[in-house]
């Protein structure tokens, strides 16, 4: 076996290996030398070399979301390190494990004029759980605060930093290992709450005639079907889940903004719940976020083993369970009520599912169709990753196959590394992969296609409307020099080179016609990983979304 030579970089890699962190994703450099020759040189690591810092970070956080065990991030000194922070804010929002290990030089040469180099420590600091800032030389304090830092992002899932100097020569290496590693057993602290703590909120459930359960970003299978079946026959209960909530019932809100938008002050007043129940990350809606921060539930309770935020202005109690743990103890203790709560939601649901379907009839190729095609056309028991902007807010009208898997990076809500961490997440997780993304943030991230581990059944469906068509729909459009240039971004490029560059199959489709032909053709084919690049009307998209709306009372 080959080891470096420096034994402060012999520690972290034994104790990496010693907790069962094993997936390295390493970019090149110098200063990283030691680490880089530890990890690649023992069999028991999965390593990976990803030459753009934020590229890496997003794949590695794929990865990470995936398998749910922390990803190792490894590079160079100076500004390399700088370049992980869009994925580490967004590994802190979103409760995804990730290890930074920075190199560094020695404090001696920090702020004398050496190259690259920078102040490392605690540079993440707003988002970090935790900082090891190691001493150069082997000692004990070094070794607690390694283990400590690997323990707190499994335990508290989110990113830690380990900063590490090392002084040249940074090449060497030795045939035996040097140190004697001392490492901490990662012990999980189990929920002390019993069943009685949960007596009062039966009570207020118990009395309670309007009851909203709205779930944000959410695993897969992760919430027992005979939960979900005892929402369903609860008469004063409404369950509102977004698409990335991976959650369904054929009783279940599925698309919320289509439900609330032509919303009354009179239906917003009726459909105020007494009681707000939420589990999951973060929630897309802002429409959702508007209607209940201005009719504000009595109870707001969150079900979070770590974190509780107060969306709304109103949360009153934080249960820190597994959502699935506390609907078991609690839903025994409970009573129905009558009342016509859910009655009164399931039709306008049916109202709004009808005036949909006609709507979707009528309108011309826009995003609005290509969405409603390219979703229909999703594999059986695939994944869809999902960029941010537009693209996950059309996902939110259209109904997704209970079976697919949907994930968007919505902890910081970037457009920033959607594309990498869609690849991560394939590497990881080996089944069909979907990527939807729009033209702005496939661009954005065109280096996450710089990448020797995609799989060959990856495919990208790039929706193409020459610029960033959010700006379209929010408030302050108008049609000029200044609007198009620095909103909406026009463009006139396609992905077409960028494909050629990296060998992926492209193809493209500007109507209904070449899209079902195109989506035919991109499932059948998984010699290459695959762009579909469709082509949709810049100047109409807003409209025909606006007037959606408008046609759905």
């Amino acid at each position: 076996m080959i080891y470096p030579k420096i034994p402060l970089a012999q520690s972290i890699i034994e104790i990496c290996l010693a907790k069962g962190i094993t997936t390295i994703i390493i970019s090149p450099g110098s200063r990283n030398a030691p680490l880089t020759i530890g990890f690649v040189n023992n069999p028991a690591f999965q390593c990976y070399s990803i030459a753009d810092e934020r590229t890496a970070a997003f794949f590695g956080m794929g990865i990470a979301q995936q398998t749910k065990k922390p990803a190792v991030l490894v590079c160079t000194s100076g500004s390399a390190l700088l370049n992980y922070y869009p994925a580490f804010a967004e590994a802190f929002y979103s409760q995804i494990p990730l290890i930074v290990i920075s190199a560094d030089r020695p404090q001696s040469k920090i702020d004398i004029g050496d190259g690259q180099t920078i102040r490392q420590e605690n540079v993440f600091a707003n988002h970090s759980l935790y900082n090891a800032n190691l001493l150069a030389d082997v000692s004990v304090e070094n070794d607690l605060k390694i283990n400590e830092a690997i323990t707190i992002a499994i335990i508290k899932r989110g990113p830690v930093h380990i900063n590490a100097p090392f002084e040249e020569p940074l090449y060497e290496t030795v045939s035996d290992l040097s140190v004697k590693i001392s490492t901490t057993a990662v012990a999980n602290k189990a929920n002390e709450n019993s069943i009685q703590d949960l007596g009062q909120y039966a009570s207020i459930w118990n009395q309670s005639a309007k009851k909203m359960i709205l779930v944000g970003v959410n695993d897969p299978d992760s919430i027992d079907q005979e939960i979900s079946n005892a929402f369903a026959e609860d008469e004063s209960i409404i369950v509102m889940t977004e698409t990335t909530s991976n959650l369904h019932h054929s009783t279940f809100i599925n698309n919320i903004d289509t439900i609330i938008t032509p919303f009354s002050n009179e239906d917003f007043e009726y459909f105020q719940p007494e009681i707000l129940i939420t589990f999951g990350g973060m929630i897309v809606s802002k429409r959702i976020k508007a209607f209940l921060r201005k009719y504000k539930p009595k109870h707001h309770w969150h079900i979070d083993t770590l974190r509780a935020y107060d969306t709304f202005g109103a949360l009153t109690h934080h249960f820190v369970y597994e959502p699935n743990t506390f609907f078991k103890a609690f839903l025994p203790v409970t009573n129905s009520i009558n009342s016509d709560y859910f009655m009164k939601m399931d039709a306008v649901k049916q109202l709004r599912l009808a005036k949909h379907e006609i709507y979707l009839s009528k309108i011309p190729f826009s995003d609005f169709t290509v969405f409603e095609k390219v979703i229909q056309s999703l594999p059986e028991d695939s994944q869809l990753q999902i960029s941010n902007s537009s693209a996950i807010r059309y996902a939110q009208l259209i109904d997704i196959k209970p079976s697919i898997e949907v994930y968007c990076n919505r902890g910081t809500s970037g457009i920033d590394g959607s594309t990498s961490t869609a690849i991560g997440a394939a590497v990881a997780n080996k089944k069909q992969t979907v990527f939807i993304t729009g033209d702005i943030s496939f661009l954005y991230d065109s280096n996450a296609l710089w990448n020797s581990y995609i799989p060959k059944n990856f495919k990208i469906i790039l929706i193409n409307n020459g610029g960033g068509g959010i700006f379209r729909i929010l408030p302050g459009h108008e049609e000029s020099t200044v609007f198009n240039t620095f909103f909406e971004t026009s463009h006139c490029l396609t992905a077409e080179q960028l494909a050629k560059m990296y060998g992926f199959s492209y193809s493209i489709a500007s109507n209904e016609a070449s899209l079902a032909s195109s989506l035919v053709d991109l499932y059948a084919q998984n010699e290459l990983p695959c762009v579909l690049e469709i082509f949709t009307p810049t100047l109409k998209n807003d409209s025909i979304l606006l007037q959606y709306f408008k046609e759905l009372v």
